[in-house]
């Protein structure tokens, strides 16, 4: 664990305590081996300050903490950080011609000038003009204003996410990893960045591909310090896990670039096998869905040992601000949809209920622009259905870092898969 958290906290460019004042957030569950690292053993190990967040922070407060404390490094999951992506986007629909045009302008000249760091002096000018003018303000009210290292692991971080802060002028670093590695085995930083990618292994570890397929996807396999001794009074789940040349297999399916950077692209377990024997990664159809459709904040692809893919969607709600479960009232971003669409839709239950048309037809154009780019016709949403209520983790659909529960939410919402492939 102190080799860990020593190795990956160098790679990631932390500091000591004599050189600088690292200062974090703590707020995810300190049985995840993410926290533990993160926010104790790494803070032991550089002197770093570590600010405790209060126990509702995933439903809602922890950007009044990020505010209070200015952390120079935070570290989120996915879903937090898009749940940020959100409440910015929200914010925006309902400011100001004015202040959304200049929004506009700031946003896509840095995430142009931080795609193409090569770019001419001129563009450089525009992107500093536009971080002192606006972006700069932006991270202050977020509470990132001295934060100068933003870390995500736990998941892959879609596109969408990762340009909407690139064009606030915010590179999220990934990290990959798991418990049976303490960790992070794998790390982005300043140093060590390419975009999609998780980074390269950490000092003195390897990772290597196995079963790689024609598109060089293949099995993540992990050696090193970092990987555990295995599992307690488990010998034969443990001898599962390593095959004979001492080599912990991740479960994972991922792609390395001719450079040695780790791209991972899906999990086996997640993996979608069809009726027709046709392999199926769920997370990137879904990501195409999310971008295409505003107004979704959850989709999940059915269609294990089924002759289609079919997919079940959730719209975007306020959070109650008291127990931050999702309500019934769209987001000011979703409202700001069925408007353009023509609906006068304000809450899930209205276009639930009534088949909202002009909703429902949006939808399904947006689909169908999915469809047009998948590999072939075994990857296209033959059917889809609209939710009655957002995921959550009171609900049960996602864990508590935010993970969506795949098995838990294809039990829960047993009937209406089941009446996708009724005869």
């Amino acid at each position: 664990i102190t080799w860990t958290s020593a190795h990956c906290s160098k790679a990631g460019d932390m500091q000591p305590a004599e050189v600088q004042q690292e200062s974090i957030v703590s707020y995810l569950p300190l049985s995840h081996i993410a926290a533990q690292i993160y926010d104790l053993w790494t803070g032991i190990k550089w002197g770093e300050q570590v600010y405790f967040a209060e126990p509702d922070a995933l439903k809602g407060s922890l950007i009044n903490t990020l505010k209070e404390v200015q952390p120079t490094s935070h570290m989120g999951v996915p879903r937090v950080w898009e749940k940020i992506m959100e409440k910015l986007k929200d914010a925006s629909a309902q400011s100001g011609f004015v202040k959304k045009k200049m929004l506009s302008w700031a946003m896509s000249v840095s995430l142009e000038r931080n795609l193409n760091c090569s770019s001419s002096d001129l563009k450089l000018f525009w992107t500093r003009l536009a971080d002192y003018l606006v972006l700069a303000k932006i991270r202050n009210a977020l509470g990132f204003s001295c934060c100068q290292k933003h870390f995500c692991g736990a998941a892959p971080l879609n596109t969408e996410t990762l340009n909407f802060f690139l064009g606030l002028n915010i590179t999220l670093y990934e990290a990959y990893g798991m418990s049976e590695t303490t960790g992070p085995h794998c790390l982005s930083g300043p140093y060590i960045y390419r975009q999609h990618s998780c980074g390269k292994p950490v000092p003195g570890c390897r990772v290597k591909l196995v079963n790689e397929d024609t598109e060089g996807n293949g099995e993540i396999c992990f050696w090193g310090r970092t990987v555990f001794m295995g599992y307690l009074n488990m010998e034969d789940k443990t001898k599962e896990a390593f095959d004979e040349d001492g080599w912990l297999h991740s479960g994972d399916l991922g792609k390395l670039d001719k450079d040695g950077f780790l791209y991972v692209t899906g999990r086996i377990k997640d993996l979608i096998i069809t009726a027709g024997g046709e392999n199926v990664p769920p997370i990137p159809i879904e990501d195409a869905v999310k971008k295409e459709l505003p107004i979704v904040s959850n989709a999940m692809v059915i269609g294990d040992k089924k002759k289609f893919l079919s997919m079940l969607l959730t719209l975007k709600c306020v959070l109650d601000p008291d127990t931050s479960e999702p309500t019934d009232i769209l987001t000011e971003q979703a409202r700001d949809f069925c408007q353009k669409r023509g609906s006068r839709a304000t809450t899930v239950s209205e276009i639930v209920a009534t088949r909202d048309r002009a909703i429902y037809q949006a939808i399904q154009e947006g689909i169908n622009k999915v469809n047009m780019s998948a590999t072939n016709r075994v990857h296209c949403i033959q059917k889809w259905v609209v939710l009655p209520r957002d995921f959550s983790i009171s609900g049960g659909e996602l864990g508590p870092t935010m993970k969506l529960k795949r098995l838990a939410v294809l039990e829960k919402y047993r009937d209406e898969v089941d009446s996708f492939y009724e005869e």
